[in-house]
């Protein structure tokens, strides 16, 4: 195991060494596992006072991570001031739809010193804000100085120790820095970015992309309807992103096409195999009911469509899936619409933009 210095802020004292994950869902979960093994003291909060007393005495947590043994230096608690005071760092795992409740609930506790990484991939949906902007609003703190940790990584896999390689990203290089140095080891290696906007983004809109794989496989349609799926909702994700201010070359990378790939291929994503259930007939509610965990890509689907609404953006594929997911249209119907496009060079799909910073 890699040993850990102290984070040091700018101030020049060196922090603790405890380390605060806020949700102990099976991705904070996971990411606690990965920060136990490089710090004496990681604490996972959770609001579930069952949960709490599994994970400390038991070291498992049955409903998100089964049949795993959680290192026993992972504390969990119920009380947020206690999982927060001393911290040197808190990673923020919650999901979309409770990010700004759990970020309000934080800014009693936080401290200027502490860093803050959010490994969330998703928008509020009401407001269409990206994560960061969200947590930045909540703790009155810029969002450049905010971490997202974002790649290719399935909590089933991370807890397993599988080698898994992420992005860390933020304009602020000493933040990201910062970041990389807590998460990295032998298991999980991390790089860093500073395009901040674009790695949310990739995180956020490949989830859609995910459900439309699964689509695809629930209706028998194969591979080679899938790779095409990939590729377009690819050069649909790169041009919402670089028109919302993102670096194109960034969905070529870990957390846009890597992520993309991971997502939509395995049964271990939620959103795959949510469109799966829907390609074979499934009704949403049902779907939802069985999953037992948050589908991400359903909320981001609404925000997607309204984002490309607002900025006269062209998601075809975000499109249809919106019109399953809302307003019944049969998955077969939507597939015949994409398919049924007008005819167009392969390069009118990527904004000019896009082309000329990829090719510059």
């Amino acid at each position: 195991m890699r040993t850990k210095s102290a984070l040091v802020p700018k101030g020049g004292t060196a922090l603790s060494n405890k380390v605060t994950v806020l949700v102990a869902g099976s991705w904070g979960t996971a990411l606690a596992s990965v920060l136990a093994a490089n710090h004496p003291e990681v604490y996972l909060w959770t609001r579930n006072p069952e949960q709490a007393a599994e994970i400390n005495e038991s070291h498992t947590n049955q409903q998100y991570l089964p049949g795993i043994a959680l290192p026993a230096n992972i504390i969990a608690t119920t009380d947020m001031g206690a999982a927060v005071e001393g911290s040197k760092a808190v990673i923020i795992v919650a999901p979309s739809s409770g990010m700004r409740q759990v970020a309000q609930s934080l800014k009693s506790y936080w401290k200027e010193d502490m860093l803050c990484v959010h490994a969330t991939k998703g928008f509020e949906t009401e407001s269409m804000k990206r994560m960061s902007t969200v947590i930045s609003e909540e703790l009155s703190v810029p969002e450049s100085k905010i971490v997202v940790l974002s790649g290719p990584s399935h909590a089933e896999e991370v807890i397993r120790r599988c080698p898994t390689t992420v992005v860390v990203a933020s304009p602020d290089d000493q933040a990201a820095a910062a970041a990389q140095e807590l998460f990295i080891n032998n298991d999980f290696r991390v790089y860093t970015n500073r395009d901040l906007i674009g790695v949310e983004l990739a995180g956020a809109l490949k989830n859609i992309i995910a459900l439309g794989a699964g689509l695809s496989d629930g209706l028998g349609f194969g591979d080679n309807a899938k790779a095409a799926l990939l590729t377009r909702g690819l050069a649909e994700i790169s041009r919402v992103g670089v028109e919302m201010g993102a670096n194109p070359l960034t969905f070529a990378g870990l957390a846009g096409i890597g992520d993309l790939v991971v997502t939509a291929t395995s049964q271990h994503s939620r959103n795959w195999r949510a469109g799966s259930m829907l390609g074979q007939g499934k009704p949403l509610q049902e779907v939802l009911d069985s999953m037992g965990m948050v589908v991400e890509g359903i909320r981001t689907t609404q925000a997607a469509y309204a984002i490309s609404a607002q900025m006269n953006v062209q998601m075809p594929i975000t499109d249809q899936i919106y019109h399953v997911l809302f307003q019944g249209r049969s998955p077969r119907t939507a597939v015949e619409a994409l398919m049924g496009r007008d005819r167009k060079t392969e390069m009118e799909a990527i904004s000019q933009e896009t082309w000329e910073q990829w090719h510059s």
